[in-house]
């Protein structure tokens, strides 16, 4: 029998029970990038026979108004060398350029990575961040891509934002991080760290001040107190999450916030829970 006197014993049961809940859930959510990723292994093997039979000739057919764009997917072509050859998107612009020793935001050089792995295995993928045009941000993306004669041909998708299950697991480790350790305050606020992933961070309130005692996106909000906050609509935020907190110990709230990678106000659930006399919370963002 667990005693509510014991937090660790608390935090071990809430992850059992978020294991057990949440498991299918989160496979059910992966199931959109799984689906992107099928669409694009299909374009690009019809791309790859079309390139294989029609050789040269068949770059121009890679157009923006080609065959070979499937709304937010399309088919871009390298030569070994890093060339660019051809494509049907954005990336249009670079055509004629030697792409090999670019780099996306993160410093990260993709297409050194991708031309590498075509060459040694024929094939593969590869993870960078490129402007996605719709949401005008730059944001994660996976390209597959596969050699062909002298010639690389690949198609990317981007990835989805995160996920309620992806906010709920980051909580999950933020709370055993919590407790009894100030060093975690720091943590949820290291950029680059394993806190602050694109649009997920943590915050962490104090349950008898209301001040915020970290905010993994908004610096500026340490010592203000959360509970004067209030939404485009309204809504006390804060002030709403702690009478969940201290009715139930935990719980979720709807509201709109600013997301710090695209700069707009969206629609936003936080997951929270009460550690220690604090509430601490992730949250994630929908279109």
């Amino acid at each position: 029998m667990f005693r509510l006197s014991h937090p660790a014993k608390l935090l071990m049961l809430a992850a059992l029970l978020f294991a057990t809940v949440s498991g299918s859930a989160a496979a059910s959510e992966r199931l959109s990038e799984r689906w992107d990723e099928k669409r694009a292994a299909t374009l690009l093997e019809r791309a790859a026979r079309h390139l294989q039979a029609g050789g040269e000739a068949a770059l121009a057919d890679f157009s923006r108004q080609g065959a070979f764009v499937e709304r937010d997917l399309y088919v871009y072509v390298l030569a070994p060398d890093g060339r660019f050859l051809a494509s049907g998107g954005s990336s249009a612009a670079l055509i004629g350029q030697n792409v090999a020793g670019r780099t996306d935001s993160d410093g990260k050089p993709f297409f050194r990575e991708l031309l590498e792995k075509a060459a040694r295995d024929g094939g593969g993928r590869v993870e960078y961040r490129w402007l996605n045009p719709v949401e005008n941000r730059e944001e994660p993306k996976v390209t597959l891509f596969r050699r062909v004669g002298q010639h690389i041909v690949a198609v990317g998708f981007y990835t989805p934002r995160a996920s309620a299950a992806q906010a709920r697991e980051m909580l999950e480790r933020a709370a055993v991080a919590l407790q009894g350790d100030a060093a975690a305050l720091a943590d949820f606020q290291d950029v680059g760290g394993r806190f602050i992933q694109d649009d997920l961070y943590v915050f962490v309130v104090d349950m008898e001040d209301g001040r915020f005692l970290a905010h993994g996106a908004s610096p500026a909000l340490l010592g203000r107190d959360g509970r004067a906050l209030r939404d485009p609509k309204g809504k006390a935020i804060v002030a709403d999450m702690l009478a969940i907190a201290r009715s139930k110990g935990a719980g979720q709230l709807e509201y709109a916030w600013h997301n710090p990678l695209t700069g707009k106000v969206e629609s936003k659930t936080s997951f929270f829970r009460a550690v220690d006399g604090k509430l601490v919370g992730v949250g994630y963002y929908t279109r």
